[in-house]
């Protein structure tokens, strides 16, 4: 079928809801459903659904609440302590380019995506039974079963990024369903994951969590088990140092264009500038004297609520913001998430008593609003960086775009473990954790002073430069491949 064909079917089937129906509003990701699966094979969504929804999506609900748990009554960290331990585990993030090198360029007995997920899979089942099991684990093993397991999910969820973007270059007006569909995925995971999160540390502690998190990790083996694959042709292992050097060279000159690197700069340091003081506030939450003291179940009740406004963020997005200007949109998202800082300012001051709002009350309400915002303003990012990838390296580039957000990541928890260090903010003494809030709150609103790095044009309508997308592909490495996951039971 040709392409214009294919369109015509997706406008076809377009949604008759009215813009801004909540029936409409909700029943979209149906909608989302049944355009891909016109455009696209069915293994695609399978693929999205286990390694976005369960492995990510669960499993960041069921291991952020473990760890921070783990980190804090376990090991007896400090508040800056344990934010320098989460931004070290976020390191595998970091280095994503480096997997979506060998998942582009180096087959594994001539497959190039199932070997990948095989190996992801284990590296997670090894690093959790180690640090479930075992008994009086050093704070160094510890933390490197934790940075092994990171490595296992990177490595899966570049590989599944790689076979998105691929999608998104060839059918690039569903590049905004794609992100929609895969960042919805991740958000029902993580509302599911956090809503057990609490109650499972209750019955079974940080580690017994940590053995459930194999079972997210042997869904992805699965996924590399049942994958259909295309195998390389004509690879030859003495070219790897040719394709390696073939890819980064292209790399390269996608990343000195203009047109690139100027929103990688924004999105680093719209990241770096957004202090991370979670564990302070973490901490504040379950221990603090004149704090609310809130227990387990509390605790992941409330990460779940996040996730429902994560949720509401992509529909949002999907269904009003899609087709505005990127800078309009991240304009207001960003002096919004500055304004939504505020509101811990006002849980910590304890001013919601004054106004008789309960605490759990407000909490829910603060992270909801957060995390909504949060994904407004992530969602046009994330469409804008699968159509800054060329062909043939879509898996590497796009890597190397999210790493630039993990390091992001990582230079807000470092920076944010050094502030609460400096104000003296520690497992019992909370006494600055006010200023920290405000001083946070003020470097969010900065970015909007760097929004001029950002098209301002509408998303669909950003492409790269035409002598990129010239760029010549090499002989093995660059083909895009078509994956199919084949079928449990083979018909005759």
């Amino acid at each position: 079928m040709e392409i214009q064909e294919r369109e015509q079917i997706l406008q076809h089937h377009r949604p008759k809801n009215p813009k801004g129906s909540f029936l409409g509003s909700v029943s979209t990701p149906m909608h989302w459903f049944r355009k891909l699966h016109l455009e696209l094979h069915w293994s695609f969504l399978v693929a999205v659904l286990i390694v976005y929804g369960i492995n990510q999506g669960l499993g960041m609900g069921l291991s952020r609440v473990s760890v921070q748990y783990y980190m804090k009554d376990d090991r007896k960290l400090e508040p800056s302590e344990a934010q320098v331990y989460f931004g070290i585990i976020q390191i595998p993030w970091i280095v994503k380019p480096l997997w979506g090198l060998l998942t582009d360029t180096i087959p594994i007995c001539g497959f190039r995506r199932r070997p990948y997920f095989l190996l992801s899979g284990c590296l997670t089942i090894v690093s959790m039974l180690l640090l479930s099991l075992g008994e009086n684990v050093p704070l160094a093993s510890a933390l490197s079963c934790l940075v092994i397991s990171s490595v296992g999910v990177a490595i899966a969820d570049v590989t599944v990024d790689a076979c998105v973007t691929e999608n998104s270059i060839a059918h690039p007006s569903l590049t905004g369903y794609m992100q929609s569909l895969c960042w919805f995925c991740s958000s029902i995971g993580a509302l599911v994951g956090f809503s057990l999160s609490g109650f499972l540390i209750h019955l079974m502690g940080s580690k017994g969590v940590f053995g459930i998190l194999t079972i997210p990790a042997t869904l992805i083996i699965l996924t590399g088990i049942l994958l259909r694959e295309s195998p390389a042709q004509n690879f030859v292992h003495r070219r790897v140092d040719e394709k390696f050097l073939d890819a980064a060279k292209l790399t390269w000159m996608t990343l000195k264009h203009p047109e690139v690197w100027r929103p990688c700069l924004y999105m680093y340091m719209s990241l770096a500038l957004s202090l991370n003081i979670r564990e302070g506030v973490f901490y504040w939450f379950t221990d603090a004297e004149d704090g609310p003291k809130f227990s387990q179940e509390i605790v992941g009740s409330i990460f779940s609520f996040g996730a429902i406004g994560s949720l509401l963020g992509v529909l949002v997005y999907q269904n009003f913001l899609i087709s505005h200007s990127l800078r309009a949109t991240l304009f207001w998202a960003q002096l919004l998430f500055g304004i939504a800082g505020l509101l811990d300012l006002v849980l910590v001051l304890r001013l919601n008593l004054k106004f008789y709002v309960p605490d759990y009350l407000f909490v829910v309400m603060d992270d909801i609003v957060s995390i909504f915002i949060i994904r407004i303003k992530w969602m046009p990012l994330l469409v804008l960086s699968s159509k800054l990838c060329p062909s043939g390296i879509e898996g590497t580039f796009f890597a190397l775009l999210m790493s630039i957000d993990h390091l992001g990541l990582l230079s807000s928890s470092w920076t944010g473990g050094i502030l609460l260090h400096m104000l003296k903010v520690t497992r019992m003494q909370f006494d600055n954790l006010w200023m920290a809030i405000l001083i946070r709150s003020l470097f969010r609103i900065v970015p909007i002073g760097l929004l001029f790095l950002i098209p301002g044009s509408d998303p669909s309508l950003i492409s790269l430069p035409s002598e990129l997308l010239k760029a010549k592909k090499g002989d093995d490495v660059c083909e895009p491949e078509t994956h199919e996951m084949a079928p449990l039971i083979n018909g005759a």
